[in-house]
């Protein structure tokens, strides 16, 4: 019985059973290093953080499907799960937030995934560009945008999605509608009824899916990968899912919603979710849970010693990554500050 009923769960979702156990570590590793993060941030050893709690499965589901041979994810700065299904430097990745190195100490390109971007909308416009490169070079790969609801009312969004229409690019935006654009609810800047539904005025497909989750997640992303790969253009994807904690840790999220919807949502947790198919489906055991939560501390204890262990960058990298090639100016600054530092 429990044979058949693992392979009807593994069958659905086109995975096997291998990859639905490492779906829910890598969520578990999520959450675990997030939960740190806040603790961190509180205790001054990083500077702010931006948490994810409840997006698990929308990051960890999309992340897993990209190809990290030839795809690019272009990230905001709320995409730890995304970092974690990709294999990034998590320890770059949190230097960010340390506050001496911006955008991160892991490199974006033999990652396959950017510089944590700040500014809101921003990376929706750079993974159009990317892609468009990608295009004309034919090597078939593809961008995946992340970018937030409050995002999608910005103006870049629509020029980023207008271009990628019209020139069929391969390129994959995906919206985690976590209900929240900081304090203001998604129904209240959003028209039209859902993100999903302006791809249509671009002429692109849209699929809004439940970004809870993670196997309708990953089945989806694979899907608009794949249309993006065959020349059909870009897909919009809403992942509709929800902000468990504050936009940031300096953030209070009870001056704008009650905790009878936060309530609600944490009811609908996408690791506990997938736990409890995973368990009735007979796939994992509790030595398998067991096993996963052990991993995801080790994880998180590691990600902190080398947070701890970071130094301050060589002032030279002030100077050094300005331009491809430093101009004669710079380079009389980057003189003079070098004296100085001797004097």
């Amino acid at each position: 019985m429990t044979t058949k009923t693992s392979a009807r769960l593994a069958e659905e979702a086109g995975l096997s059973t291998e990859l639905l156990k490492d779906l829910y570590t890598k969520m578990l590793i999520t959450r675990q290093i997030d939960t740190s993060a806040i603790a961190m941030q509180r205790e001054g050893v990083i500077l702010a953080y931006s948490p994810l709690r409840g997006q698990e499965a929308a990051q960890i589901g999309s992340g897993v499907a990209l190809d990290l041979a030839r795809d690019f994810a272009f990230p905001t700065y709320r995409e730890l799960g995304v970092a974690v299904a990709m294999g990034v430097d998590l320890v770059g990745y949190l230097a960010s937030y340390v506050g001496i190195w911006h955008g991160g100490l892991y490199d974006p390109v033999a990652s396959r995934f950017g510089s944590i971007n700040a500014v809101v909308a921003g990376s929706v416009l750079h993974s159009v560009g990317w892609a468009k490169g990608a295009q004309l070079s034919g090597d078939g790969g593809v961008a995946v945008s992340y970018f937030g609801d409050g995002a999608s009312s910005e103006g870049e969004v629509h020029e980023a999605m207008n271009l990628a229409g019209i020139d069929k690019l391969p390129v994959v935006f995906f919206c985690q509608n976590n209900g929240w654009a900081i304090s203001l609810a998604a129904e209240r800047q959003i028209a039209g009824g859902s993100v999903a539904a302006r791809a249509a005025a671009y002429g692109i497909e849209g699929v809004q899916i439940d970004g809870n989750d993670v196997i309708a997640v990953l089945h989806a992303t694979r899907q608009a990968l794949a249309r993006a790969r065959a020349g059909e253009g870009p897909t919009v994807i809403e992942a509709m899912t929800y902000r468990a904690g504050p936009h940031s840790t300096s953030d209070d999220p009870g001056r704008y919603r009650s905790l009878d919807d936060e309530q609600t949502w944490l009811s609908k947790d996408p690791i506990a979710s997938l736990a409890d198919r995973l368990n009735a489906e007979g796939i994992a055991d509790g030595q398998f849970f067991e096993a996963a939560s052990a991993e995801a501390a080790r994880a998180a204890d590691a990600v902190r010693a080398g947070l701890v262990a970071l130094t301050d960058r060589p002032g030279e990298e002030l100077f050094d990554f300005v331009f491809a090639n430093p101009t004669g100016a710079l380079q009389e600054q980057k003189h003079a500050w070098q004296e100085s530092m001797h004097d």
